[in-house]
C-alpha cells in the first residue's frame, strides 16, 4: 500500500471522526435537557389524546341524532353544521367512528365524502322494504297422491274422491289428537306375560297405564307413585320405581 492511500485514509476517517465526536460530546452534556423536552412531548400529546377523548363524548349525541335523521348516511359539513366547528374536525371525527364501527365511505364526482353506518333500524326497514317471497297454498298429501296415482275418472268420480280424501284427512287428525292411543288388547295380555324379567321398562309401564312415557318419567320418584300408578293400573297393581336398574317393579300386595 502506497503512503498517498493511507494518507487519503486517514483523511477521510478524520472527516468522519470529528463531526461523531462532536455529537457525543454534546449528546453528553445536554441529555438531561433532550430527557426533559421528550417528557414534554409525550404529556402534551397524551393531554391532547384526554382532550380529543372528552370533545368526541360532547359530540357523540349529535352524531348518533343525525345518524337517526338521515338513515345512516351523514357527511362531514352536516356534522360540522350541526356540531358548528371546522370541518377538518369533523372528518376527522367521522374517519374514526368509520373505523370503529367499520361504516362504507363512498366519494361523490365533487371529491366529497359520504359515510354509511348501518344500524338495526335501518337494516329492518331494508327488509320490510324487500318483496316478500309467495308461499303456494298447502295441499293434502292425500289428495296429491290420490291424483297421481288414479286413472283419469269422471266427474262424479272425482267428486266422490274428494269427499273420500278429505273425510280420511279429518280421521287422521281426529285420531292425533286422542292420544296416547288406547291400550286394552296391550293390558289385556296377563301380567306374567308382560313381565318377562320380572320388571317393565319406563316405555311399557306407560303403556299399561295409558299415560305419556314423559308422565312416568316425572312422576317415577314422587313418594306417592306407587298408589298413584295403583289408581291407573287396570288391575289396581302398585308399582315402585328402581334407581339401580331403571326399572319398575310390581309392589307385593
Amino acid at each position: 500500500m502506497s503512503e498517498k492511500t493511507i494518507e487519503t485514509t486517514g483523511k477521510s476517517f478524520l472527516v468522519l471522526l470529528l463531526p461523531i465526536s462532536f455529537l457525543i460530546v454534546f449528546l453528553v452534556s445536554t441529555w438531561r435537557v433532550l430527557l426533559i423536552i421528550l417528557l414534554v412531548l409525550i404529556s402534551f400529546n397524551l393531554w391532547q389524546q384526554y382532550r380529543w377523548e372528552k370533545w368526541c363524548e360532547q359530540v357523540n349525541p349529535i352524531f348518533y341524532q343525525l345518524i337517526r335523521e338521515n338513515q345512516g348516511k351523514i357527511t362531514p359539513i352536516d356534522l360540522a353544521i350541526r356540531g358548528n366547528f371546522s370541518g377538518t374536525v369533523a372528518k376527522r371525527y367521522l374517519e374514526s367512528k368509520a373505523t370503529e364501527f367499520g361504516a362504507s365511505v363512498l366519494k361523490s364526482e365533487e371529491d366529497e365524502q359520504s359515510y354509511y353506518f348501518m344500524t338495526a333500524s335501518i337494516l329492518g326497514d331494508i327488509l320490510d322494504s324487500s318483496e316478500p317471497v309467495k308461499e303456494l297454498p298447502p295441499q293434502p298429501v292425500t289428495k296429491t297422491a290420490l291424483s297421481l296415482l288414479a286413472p283419469p275418472a269422471t266427474e262424479s268420480e272425482a267428486v266422490e274422491t274428494e269427499s273420500e280424501a278429505v273425510e280420511l284427512v279429518e280421521d287422521t287428525e281426529t285420531e292425533s289428537e286422542s292420544l296416547p292411543p288406547s291400550t286394552e288388547q296391550q293390558v289385556s295380555k296377563p301380567l306374567e306375560k308382560q313381565l318377562m324379567f320380572g320388571s317393565l321398562i319406563q316405555s311399557e309401564l306407560a303403556k299399561r297405564l295409558n299415560v305419556y312415557s314423559s308422565t312416568v318419567y316425572k312422576r317415577r320418584n314422587d313418594p306417592d307413585f306407587p298408589e298413584w300408578s295403583r289408581n291407573r293400573d287396570p288391575d289396581g297393581i302398585a308399582w315402585s320405581y328402581s334407581k339401580k336398574t331403571r326399572e319398575f317393579f310390581p309392589l307385593d300386595e
